[in-house]
């Protein structure tokens, strides 16, 4: 558990995302997804350079060039250690988890979300923490 007496925050739930998916290529739903749980975690507007959703972003546009998946950059990669790159965060909520979930459904294209993915993963935390 966590030291914010709240519950499981969403930093924590996108590292259990690299425990459960962490070898999933990271793609434009995962992206997003991973953005707008950045920008509820941390309060902020925008994404921060150089943090998870930066770099979720950029792995993203990488991974849609390459052609084999070996040479794909992974979730596990990015989210790995999320709370220590995230510079606030908060416990997960029902509404982070609608913002995420939606998210990550508007950018895929079957507009599905990953059942391991990161909406399941702050979904599960919200769920865990009411």
């Amino acid at each position: 558990m966590s030291e914010h007496y709240g519950g499981i925050t969403i930093g924590e739930a996108l590292e259990a995302t690299a425990l459960t998916a962490g070898k999933k290529p990271v793609e434009w739903s995962d992206a997003a997804a991973i953005q707008a749980a950045e920008v509820r975690a941390t309060g902020r507007t925008s994404i921060m350079p150089g943090g998870v959703a930066a770099a979720a972003q950029s792995a993203a546009t990488l991974n849609a060039r390459a052609t084999r998946d070996e040479d794909k950059t992974k979730l596990g990669a990015i989210l790995a250690n999320a709370t220590a790159k995230l510079p606030a965060d908060k416990p997960a909520t029902r509404k982070d988890a609608e913002g995420v979930m939606g998210a990550e459904m508007r950018n895929d294209p079957n507009l599905t979300t990953h059942p391991a993915g990161v909406a399941a993963s702050v979904a599960a935390a919200a769920r865990l923490n009411q």
